[in-house]
């Protein structure tokens, strides 16, 4: 089975920048996507951005211009690249790679980083 490491999380300051890191160990296939989501206290997990293995990017609105998602194919590894942090980010941080077209084969999850924005 897949799993996933986590790195990158702490703490900055508003305006400040953190560059989050996910490795997978095991083999996630030729056709994937690997992704970032986040969790915050009381709400609901969301996506924050995605990659394909062909290199194609969705970014949810909130992160448009200021966070950056990129992946090493040779490394099976996912980054995100975080700038201009606002309060609003702060959350568990969690990393995915599923299959495609069928996410069936496929579904694995970081145990999360916690990113958190001060001021």
């Amino acid at each position: 089975q897949v799993q996933l490491v986590e790195s990158g999380g702490g703490l900055v300051q508003a305006g400040g920048s953190l560059r989050l890191s996910c490795a997978a160990s095991g083999s996630i296939g030729s056709l994937n996507v690997m992704g970032w989501y986040r969790q915050a206290p009381g709400k609901q997990r969301e996506l924050v951005a995605a990659i394909t293995s062909g290199g194609n990017t969705n970014y949810a609105d909130f992160v448009k211009g200021r966070f950056t998602i990129s992946r090493d194919n040779a490394k099976n590894t996912v980054y995100l690249q975080m700038n201009t942090l606002k309060p609003e980010d702060t959350a568990v941080y969690y990393c995915n790679v599923r299959a495609t077209p069928l996410i069936g084969l496929l579904n694995s999850w970081g145990q999360g980083t916690q990113v958190t924005v001060s001021s």
